[in-house]
């Protein structure tokens, strides 16, 4: 039944009453040459249009954009109703073009204001076109023919657009009931005749056309479905530029259209052939020439206000200095026929021009910053111009990328074990319509609702969770997901919860990533408080589904909030993590004052060897012929010895080297033998000549008479 839109016929009626020729009171101005005009020549008085010729027009605006787009299968009935119904063409094909509308419009002729208005009624239009509605076209009959067995698949749709003015809201429901009475009549007509298809769906566009000047006497009213088979919508405008504008809207609702704005065209003046000035071209076209723009998020939405009363979307796309001819040099996702908004202006004439003798032109998207991207080319094939969507993102046709260049740039440390388990757990496995879940869920439903469940909270990258790279984590993570818990289910939850408290407790270490980070990365406790924070985000995702997934979050807000003593135990643990950082830090530090300490010992004992080798080799004999021995010093203990460094500061390596060597050549010479045989360091001299003479010798070394 979804074969043919309502798009696929559209029914046009004209009301041609006598009331129809009042004037429309917008005023036109014929005299152009004001300037140039010579003296005593009466300028010429602005004429205005009436309301028939305003309907006509914007009618006829209607059917070109639609003609330009959709040049096929999309068809129009013109109907024009006065005192009875006059059809101006049919639903064939060769009959869909303007040419042939005008035709039979110029045959017609305006209004005739001394008709009976008694007489004359929209009514016959409408019936007309509920008529005209139940005609098959081609198309449908084409398709009717190759489905004979499923014939009823093909569907009637179609819309009735009735160009009126009418009285009051009670005249406007008046027509909408004889409308729906008329379906009915048809319907029933339809369903005996093989020539006939009956109406699924009709939309009646009703447009209240008035003088500038007056109040309405008909409100707005949105789309209201009347009926299963009727819906009504109410629009009242002003007529002249007004009702231009709001034929213009309803055509890019009724048929997917866009309108895209050509900013920045060069284009020499004609009085002065040296410049050039930039003008705007308003360009319409199927919406999906912007797909890529609202899929990206990079959509360059305008207000344009020239010209009309209302403020219309536009996409706003610059003109590229660098033209092309070689529209095969591109690649190009879509290409889509254009129409212009106003085809008769100077610059849209100029551009199409430009464009049916062979020119290609390039469009870029406006950016304040960056370089810039060409998304559109306009170019013409066999006469008929197209908007052509350029490729600006990587291309289909080129090799996948790898899963290092996903989103973020280089990401290498993607949860891919992870996502294969994902992918196990949400596999679709065929169902018979037999067995019904007892919740009368379809199966798709119930598959899209658990994926839903199971995606809430699922990081992609590893750095990025905690608790899915803790074991201790994983039955809690697998039973949360559930739609409905058990009594057993909340326990395990808990317990989970349980063993992380004990964890924290322990102070276990956590498989924090410190990817990008510098040093040791976050703190025992940061950890912890990262990993609590993350295991609620978790579970709050999934607390509303049930009273016993409340239950585990709540275990978890009472597991957070510590006692005072648990909190002063934290403290001290991070008191002495600092101290081991700063006896870490301090370590190399501590290492050197050792060495340094060591050398000094070292340097203290060879200055003790050095200086008692020294007094020793102060000791001189004593001899009746030599001067009185100078006073000696007393010799000090290896203890008492201090070493002049200390007071001195620190001691050069030349004079620690000498004093090594002195120290070692002390110890190699032959020890003096007074003082081996001395008793208290003390040797009596001459022992010698005592015995010789046999002489006293007294203490000092002198013989006594």
């Amino acid at each position: 039944m979804k074969m043919f839109s309502v798009a696929h016929k559209t029914a046009f009626v004209v009301d041609h009453c006598p009331y129809m020729s009042e004037s429309s009171r917008q005023q036109v101005e014929c005299d152009v040459l004001t300037k140039s005009r010579a003296q005593g020549v009466i300028p010429l008085a602005p004429v205005s249009k009436s309301l028939w010729t305003c309907a006509v027009e914007c009618s006829m605006e209607y059917c070109r954009i639609l003609y330009d787009v959709y040049p096929l299968n999309k068809l129009v009935n013109y109907i024009v109703s006065d005192s009875e119904f006059h059809i101006l063409n049919s639903w064939r094909q060769e009959d869909q073009s303007t040419y042939e509308l005008m035709s039979a419009l110029a045959a017609v002729g305006p209004p005739n204001p001394r008709e009976d208005p008694e007489c004359c009624s929209i009514l016959h239009g409408l019936v007309a076109a509920v008529e005209s509605l139940c005609k098959i076209t081609e198309l449908q009959h084409e398709r009717r023919t190759a489905l004979m067995d499923t014939a009823e698949r093909v569907a009637n749709r179609g819309r009735i657009i009735c160009l009126t003015n009418a009285k009051s809201d009670t005249h406007v429901r008046m027509l909408e009931d004889c409308i729906q009475e008329t379906i009915l009549e048809q319907n029933k007509l339809a369903a005996g005749s093989d020539r006939l298809m009956a109406i699924q769906q009709c939309e009646l566009v009703l447009v209240h056309i008035y003088p500038q000047g007056e109040d309405t006497l008909v409100s707005d009213r949105p789309k209201k479905e009347i009926s299963p088979l009727l819906t009504s919508e109410v629009h009242s405008v002003r007529a002249g530029r007004h009702l231009a504008t709001k034929l213009n809207v309803l055509v890019q609702q009724h048929f997917d259209l866009a309108s895209t704005t050509i900013t920045n065209i060069p284009m020499k003046e004609e009085q002065h052939a040296n410049t050039s000035a930039n003008y705007d071209v308003e360009l319409l076209h199927h919406r999906d020439a912007h797909l890529e723009f609202f899929k990206s998020g990079d959509l360059h939405m305008a207000g344009s206000t020239s010209r009309d009363s209302g403020l219309k979307e536009t996409v706003t796309l610059k003109w590229c200095t660098p033209r092309t001819n070689s529209i095969e040099l591109h690649y190009c996702t879509g290409a889509y026929r254009i129409s212009p908004t106003d085809v008769n202006s100077r610059p849209s004439s100029c551009l199409t021009n430009f464009l049916l003798n062979g020119r290609s032109v390039l469009l870029e998207q406006p950016r304040k910053s960056g370089s810039k991207v060409i998304s559109h080319m306009l170019s013409s094939h066999g006469g008929e111009i197209f908007l052509h969507v350029l490729n600006s993102t990587r291309s289909t046709l080129e090799d996948p990328p790898s899963i290092s260049e996903g989103c973020g740039g280089r990401v290498t440390d993607y949860r891919i074990t992870d996502f294969g388990e994902f992918m196990r757990e949400n596999r679709l496995t065929p169902v018979s319509e037999s067995s019904p879940d007892p919740s009368g869920k379809l199966a798709a439903e119930r598959a899209k609702a658990q994926l839903e469940r199971h995606t809430r909270y699922w990081p992609m990258i590893i750095s990025q969770t905690t608790i899915f790279n803790m074991q201790a984590v994983v039955p809690l993570a697998n039973l949360i997901v559930k739609e409905t818990l058990t009594e057993e289910d909340v326990l395990t939850c808990q317990k989970t919860v349980y063993n992380l408290v004990d964890m924290e407790r322990k102070n276990d270490p956590l498989p924090i990533s410190t990817v990008g980070s510098r040093g040791k990365g976050p703190k025992r406790d940061e950890q912890y408080r990262i990993m609590w924070n993350e295991l609620e985000t978790l579970v709050k995702t999934h607390a509303g589904a049930t009273d016993r997934h409340q239950r585990v979050l709540d275990c978890i807000v009472a597991c957070r909030s510590k006692p005072p003593e648990e909190e002063e135990r934290k403290k001290r643990g991070r008191k002495r993590e600092d101290k081991e950082d700063r006896t870490e830090k301090n370590g190399s530090k501590d290492a050197e004052e050792k060495s340094w300490q060591d050398s000094e010992r070292s340097v203290g004992s060879v200055c003790v060897c050095v200086c008692v080798c020294v007094c020793e080799s102060e000791v001189i004999k004593d001899s009746p012929d030599s001067p009185e021995p100078l006073a000696k010093k007393p010799r000090l203990s290896t203890e008492e010895v201090q070493p002049p460094e200390r007071a001195k500061g620190p001691v050069s390596l030349l004079t620690l080297w000498t004093s090594r060597i002195t120290a070692a050549n002390s110890r190699k010479h032959q020890e003096f033998a007074g003082r081996i045989n001395s008793v208290n360091n003390k040797f009596e001299l001459y022992q010698h000549l005592k015995d010789e003479n046999g002489m006293d010798v007294h203490e000092n070394g002198k013989a006594s008479r």
